[in-house]
């Protein structure tokens, strides 16, 4: 059997491949070491999959987000290693299980919008080249952490429609101080923006709330995807909750910029059973 995993930075998702076909899905919380030690993940583990621990898989393939760092990667592995008994272990970042999934074994351009952002140029084997995400401070264009954060400031500033604001407050019962706290004091702030995304799609007819949506898909085309060379020469293709709900924007942004819109998925899982299905070795 092979088990799958996809961690993004608020869930991961689990599936069983077992004689060339898909199995049993699990779901379990984010798994990121830069935000969670090994201790941690064995911990989460064994609440959120108890039923999986000391299973024995063949091999498991690992794509998640902080695992870039060779250090940071082990600290993954290690925890895994321990809850599960694998033959073998692969770890791979995020945005390789992004693109296998999206390009399977041909170039193009892959691209992630869910809580975060990234992108990257992949030839149909390997990730050529990767513009930085540099995360939801300084980058993550596009990203329901951004966009969260965008509507939040409009909100607290008083800079959107009234109407919108008493709504808000009535979707989400916080207070400011509360808000202020949250994202400056308390663990995982870009979950916490990133659960405001669906407002804005729920109340899509407002300008002010298409504006945002608008800015921060041209931002994340500017400041990646224009930038591999390869950008117009392949499909441009995208996988996450916030690319799959908001497509029409995305689409209508990326014929502006003379670029050709590929394919996008809610999440990579079912393609990346298909990829490993039909290359079970890599």
């Amino acid at each position: 059997m092979i088990l799958i995993a996809d961690s993004g930075s608020t869930k991961t998702e689990w599936r069983e491949i077992s004689g060339g076909m898909a199995g049993k899905s699990y779901i379990s919380s984010g798994i990121n070491p830069f935000f969670v030690s090994g201790d941690e993940i064995t911990s989460l583990l064994r609440d959120e999959i108890p039923e999986l621990e000391g299973t024995r898989v063949n091999r498991i393939v690992f794509y998640g987000t902080g695992v870039s760092n060779v250090s940071k990667a082990e600290i993954v592995r290690n925890a895994l290693g321990s809850f599960f008994s694998p033959g073998d272990l692969f770890i791979g970042s995020d945005l390789l299980g992004a693109a296998r999934s999206l390009c399977m074994n041909k170039p193009g351009i892959a691209c992630i919008i869910g809580t975060g952002s990234n992108s990257c140029y992949y030839d149909g084997k390997n990730i050529v080249s990767n513009v930085s995400p540099l995360g939801y401070i300084l980058g993550d264009e596009g990203g329901g952490a951004v966009i969260g954060r965008k509507l939040v400031a409009g909100v607290l500033k008083k800079q959107l429609p009234g109407i919108v604001i008493e709504n808000f407050f009535k979707a989400y019962p916080y207070t400011p101080a509360e808000i202020l706290d949250k994202v400056y004091n308390m663990p995982f702030p870009n979950r916490f923006l990133g659960q405001f995304a669906p407002f804005i799609s729920d109340n899509i007819h407002v300008p002010e709330l298409q504006s945002i949506i608008t800015s921060s898909f041209d931002e994340f085309i500017v400041r990646n995807v224009l930038s591999y060379p390869e950008a117009r020469r392949y499909p441009v293709n995208f996988t996450g909750s916030i690319a799959y709900h908001f497509r029409p924007f995305l689409e209508e942004l990326l014929v502006k910029h003379r670029l050709q819109p590929g394919i996008f998925t809610l999440t990579p899982m079912e393609n990346l059973v298909k990829y490993h299905i039909q290359n079970p070795h890599v």
